[in-house]
């Protein structure tokens, strides 16, 4: 059980000088700028999902210091859409998000399809960001090595077939799916963590996808197209976390993006956790950026 407890979710909205407005979640003082002891973390939410903060893992960030800060990705809930938009563009909206708040240095932790934006800030924010965790993440596409598709759960090639084509053709896979792969998403250990704790991810999920699929639609165009970066340039703390069962994002993605990043980064395979049993290592997670700010701020 990683522990749920009542804890304050303020909503708001961040303007940025394109004219979009994003949704931002956070767990923090009323006051942009209060005085908060606790480490800031970026929760980077998964595909599709809105960026509501993890609630079973309340416990472990009061126990850890750390206060949850969380936006909706555009085009989701109640961010607006980015036409065309990268992963790097991720990192920019965090910097505008953590000015807004009156944020300094912050950790990230991003899942499945926010790992990638999680290693964006590990880039091209890095001195302000004193870690960075992808769960259950992937690599880019292509990567040099990496066979993409192996491990992955049936129909994965048609989707990056049509997502490589672009949105119209992703687009109209997404309207022809019966779900009929869905019994094989997940391991046993997925379901288990699905009937218990994290149930929560039906409560994110199903309000990402009631004005449509664009949000999702993006993510998954950015993922395959170039990220903006490249993460052999990251150079900030990385700990790379996946479950060595994953059907949905195998554990080899997690493996080339240590390779690729190199002595910054560390790599956690969680013996026989799937997609989202990974979660289970997600408290040790926000011990070893606790540990990072803590250093972070000694002179």
């Amino acid at each position: 059980m990683t522990g749920e407890q009542h804890v304050t979710v303020r909503e708001t909205e961040v303007s940025q000088a394109d004219g979009r407005v994003l949704r931002v979640y956070d767990t923090g003082p009323a006051e942009a700028g209060a005085r908060d002891a606790r480490l800031p973390v970026f929760w980077l939410h998964g595909t599709p999902m809105i960026g509501a903060p993890p609630a079973p893992l309340f416990s472990a960030a009061a126990e850890n210091g750390v206060r949850w800060v969380s936006y909706d990705r555009p085009g989701y809930g109640g961010s607006s859409l980015m036409p065309g938009r990268d992963v790097a563009s991720g990192a920019a909206d965090i910097a505008v998000i953590a000015d807004a708040l009156g944020l300094g240095r912050f950790g990230v932790l991003g899942q499945s399809g926010g790992g990638p934006y999680a290693l964006a800030c590990a880039a091209l924010l890095p001195d302000r960001v004193v870690g960075a965790v992808s769960m259950s993440g992937r690599a880019p596409y292509p990567a040099d090595g990496l066979d993409w598709l192996a491990g992955m759960r049936p129909g994965s090639a048609a989707e990056l077939d049509a997502t490589l084509a672009g949105r119209e053709s992703l687009a109209a896979l997404l309207a022809s799916d019966d779900d009929d792969f869905d019994a094989e998403m997940f391991t046993p250990a997925d379901h288990e963590a699905l009937a218990g704790d994290w149930k929560w991810v039906s409560t994110v999920v199903g309000p990402a996808l009631e004005q449509g699929t664009d949000g999702l639609i993006d993510d998954a165009v950015a993922a395959v197209r170039p990220w903006g970066f490249d993460p052999a340039a990251v150079t900030a703390a990385v700990l790379l976390v996946h479950g060595t069962a994953d059907r949905v994002m195998p554990s080899a993605h997690s493996e080339w993006l240590a390779r690729r990043i190199g002595g910054s980064a560390e790599l956690v395979l969680v013996k026989d956790a799937g997609h989202i049993s990974a979660f289970l290592a997600a408290p040790e997670a926000l011990a070893w950026l606790a540990k990072l700010g803590s250093q972070a701020e000694k002179p």
